[in-house]
């Protein structure tokens, strides 16, 4: 009997039927983007807010006041008062009622002096010139709530964290294109009521929600596409990348457009209920069937690959190689089992802890140039696209394991450069930034196609999301790490960066180079992987059979 390969061959390994289905699940990489970094602008800072004083609605209804002329009548006296107070988080410990006069309403309270005007913290009743124009208006977190902001960030990383390892062992154990669906249908659910949360809680909740199914449809859409190409197309995984890069380019003209917190939220959400009319077009990925011994079903979207390919299956292939192997539910213990795998993994989790660690932690300290949030936005998205096209370049002529590599250091070397350079040379020490962040983000996007073809089809989709929620483990950490260190000395995380990113280079040189094999489908196919390779990384044929592995 043929093997899944062969059968793939003669089919087409990237026909018309392929690059539709590549085409369809490459919109996720749009949407996921705009969940994972819609913070910026459902976060956005107030404009201009103040510490509304108790009773002063009721008497700026009576006295005509406008907000402006409130607000002077709030603020002013305490800057007159206390020059470092703005108002924002303190108000005069006083409240208003009907004695007041309209024309100088703290005259009653002051004695003549507004030196003597007494202060209290703010805890709630803050007015704001735009009230509904991101979550921070909405919920109030400002000042001691602050630190709001980011945990709901934390919590959509937690969500994808728990994403990672609930969704990713439903794909493996339902299937890829049902856990997908799913996934699609949560994220669109739960992006509504996050859009209509009627207090903090309830969006937190939503919000952690929408993290778990996001990752389900990141990564599920990842491991279909790299499933039904050969193996000389799996580079496909990169171009995802990209659309994912097109996505945080579109976000900030979404939010330009859209006023509101609420209608940015329903328009980066509500795409995905488009995709649940894949259910039609994209197919259950037939390696994973063949895992599950239902080689029939294997056959018939082979069959119907093969017709939208315009090639015709011969006759001898009535059935595919099923695989031998006992199937069992997916768990950790499975992927650090075997010498090989356990290698395999703990560099895989370095790899994404790092990648995504230092990443967001240059983001972060590069900042945003100028002062314009929407276009600042698009041209630091702008500045990842040429990693994707330096891996599209580089990747399948001299293979995966040197660019990961070489990425990963220059990064590191870049971040130590970085960190000694003097400020009067700004523009030299931004230049050599932007190149840390180039050959992090190549990193980030090499790991994940190298991680997808280092584990068998029984373990592929856990595999890569278990590996890849040391991911998110990065992001909580990050900012907390570069304001810890950078309280210390402000080129202290630079100097974690270079030595997290060059540690990752070398050891990245430990895996098997992936270049032109076929997806390993057991354990023994991933034991046996580097022993397939010369020197050179080519592929040979299995002694066993006559079918390349």
């Amino acid at each position: 009997m043929p093997s899944f390969d062969e059968v793939l061959k003669e089919a087409g390994e990237f026909g018309r039927f392929q690059k539709r289905v590549f085409f369809l699940l490459c919109q996720t990489g749009i949407t996921f983007s705009f969940l994972f970094a819609s913070v910026v602008f459902l976060g956005q800072a107030p404009g201009s807010y103040w510490c509304r004083i108790p009773g002063a609605a009721e008497q700026s209804e009576l006295c005509g006041w406008t907000l402006e002329e409130e607000r002077n009548f709030t603020v002013l006296p305490l800057r007159l008062g206390n020059g470092s107070s703005s108002g924002e988080c303190e108000r005069l410990d006083v409240v208003w009622d009907t004695s007041v006069s309209c024309a100088s309403p703290l005259t009653h309270y002051s004695n003549g002096s507004t030196g003597y005007l007494p202060l209290t913290t703010c805890h709630d009743n803050w007015v704001y010139k735009q009230p509904h124009s991101s979550i921070v208006s909405e919920y109030n977190l400002v000042c001691g709530n602050a630190w709001m902001l980011d945990l709901s960030q934390a919590v959509l990383n937690l969500g994808f964290l728990a994403g990672a390892f609930t969704l990713g062992y439903a794909a493996d154990r339902y299937g890829r294109i049902l856990t997908y669906l799913l996934s699609c249908l949560g994220v669109g659910i739960c992006g509504i009521i996050v859009a209509f949360a009627p207090n903090f809680t309830t969006f937190l909740i939503f919000r952690f929600l929408q993290g778990v199914f996001g990752k389900g449809t990141w990564m599920t859409c990842y491991v279909i596409v790299t499933e039904i190409v050969g193996s000389d197309q799996r580079i496909v995984g990169i171009v995802i990348q990209i659309f994912f890069t097109l996505g945080i380019m579109i976000l900030p003209g979404i939010a330009y457009v859209i006023p509101t917190w609420q209608g940015i939220q329903l328009a980066i959400s509500l795409p995905n209920f488009l995709f649940l009319l894949y259910y039609w077009v994209v197919p259950e990925s037939p390696r994973w069937l063949l895992t599950r011994k239902k080689g029939d079903k294997a056959l018939k979207i082979m069959h119907n690959i093969a017709k939208h390919n315009g090639k015709y299956l011969s006759p001898h292939y009535s059935e595919i190689t099923v695989n031998n192997e006992e199937v069992s539910n997916p768990s950790f213990l499975s992927l650090v089992r075997t010498p090989r795998m356990r290698r395999n993994t703990l560099i895989l989790m370095y790899a994404w802890f790092t990648s995504a660690l230092i990443y967001q932690g240059l983001v972060m300290r590069l900042g945003i140039v100028g002062g314009n949030l929407y276009l600042d936005f698009f041209i630091s998205a702008a500045v990842e696209l040429p990693a994707a096209l330096l891996i599209l370049v580089t990747i399948d002529r001299i293979g995966r394991r040197l660019p990961f590599a070489i990425s990963n250091i220059v990064a590191g070397i870049a971040c130590l450069i970085t960190a000694f350079l003097p400020e009067d040379i700004l523009w030299l020490k931004m230049t050599i930034a932007t190149l840390g962040r180039l050959g992090i983000t190549m990193a980030f996007e090499i790991v994940y196609l190298v991680n997808t073809e280092l584990y068998p089809t029984t373990l592929r989709n856990f595999g890569v999301s278990l590996c890849s929620s040391l991911c998110d483990l990065g992001g909580i950490i990050a900012p907390f790490l570069l304001f810890r260190l950078a309280a210390i000395w402000l080129e202290l995380p630079l100097i974690i960066f270079c030595i997290l990113a060059v540690v990752c280079g070398l050891l990245v040189l430990l895996l098997p180079e992936t270049k032109g094999i076929s997806l390993p489908e057991t354990v023994e196919d991933v034991e046996q992987l580097s022993s397939h390779f010369g020197k050179c990384g080519k592929k040979r044929k299995h002694r066993d059979t006559n079918s390349y592995i």
